[in-house]
């Protein structure tokens, strides 16, 4: 019998990482879909699954309806708030409003202040229309993940407990794990974020956020596993 949710995922899609880590740490039975976004010019871009994903993007969460009806979600954000909303078991979000926002707001920074500035599709911009090399392409990335870590790094020194926002995990810390795995890969400077990175790790060692991580997905190539 199929899950009630399948997942459409790379392994490495850093917005795709933090759903499995809600869909684990909600305890959510779901189907896992490959979509490789290098292989074969990207198979995001595919007939089939731009017919779930208009904007060819990742991650896809298929949702079926009690009456058989399938829904596809997509926006890694958008789908959060569903599985918070759907299954508000082991919460990520705090219940006071004021907290609920602040919360939101550490999501936003990540979600609209620097994950997108480091997307593969503008770095693949990058380099085939405007000429940069591998080195320029990282260094595009680590300017502006280090940039906005700046800004992030002094929220948490007023909010963070263990976790990003208190001692609790929140979406924040769903956010902030898989963009210091980017960090990482682009060769930020991670001493310069003290906070940011004892939070990452502390969630990075939950269950849930080791079962999400990029190294043991399905389609996680072998030699990085």
């Amino acid at each position: 019998m199929s899950a009630p949710y399948q997942l459409y995922s790379y392994f490495r899609s850093s917005a795709s990482y933090r759903v499995r880590t809600a869909l684990y740490w909600k305890g959510i039975r779901f189907d896992y879909h490959p979509v490789n976004l290098v292989a074969d010019g990207g198979q995001q871009f595919s007939d089939g699954y731009r017919a779930l994903n208009p904007m060819s993007e990742l991650p896809t969460l298929v949702v079926t309806r009690p009456d058989g009806a399938e829904v596809a979600l997509a926006q890694s954000v958008a789908i959060l708030e569903y599985l918070e909303e759907a299954h508000p078991e082991r919460p990520l979000l705090p219940a006071d409003p004021v907290d609920r926002a602040r919360v939101r707001q550490l999501v936003q920074i990540v979600n609209s202040s620097i994950q997108p500035l480091q997307n593969l599709k503008v770095l693949k911009r990058l380099a085939h229309e405007h000429g940069l090399d591998k080195a320029g392409t990282d260094g595009w990335s680590r300017h502006w993940i280090e940039r906005g870590f700046e800004g992030l790094e002094a929220i948490l020194a007023d909010v963070a407990g263990t976790y990003a926002f208190g001692d609790e995990v929140t979406l924040a810390d769903l956010m902030i794990v898989p963009q210091v795995y980017n960090a990482h890969r682009f060769a930020c400077e991670m001493a310069r974020f003290p906070t940011i990175a004892r939070v990452a790790a502390a969630a990075g060692e939950l269950d849930a956020f080791r079962r999400a991580h990029p190294s043991g997905q399905p389609d996680t190539p072998d030699e990085l596993r």
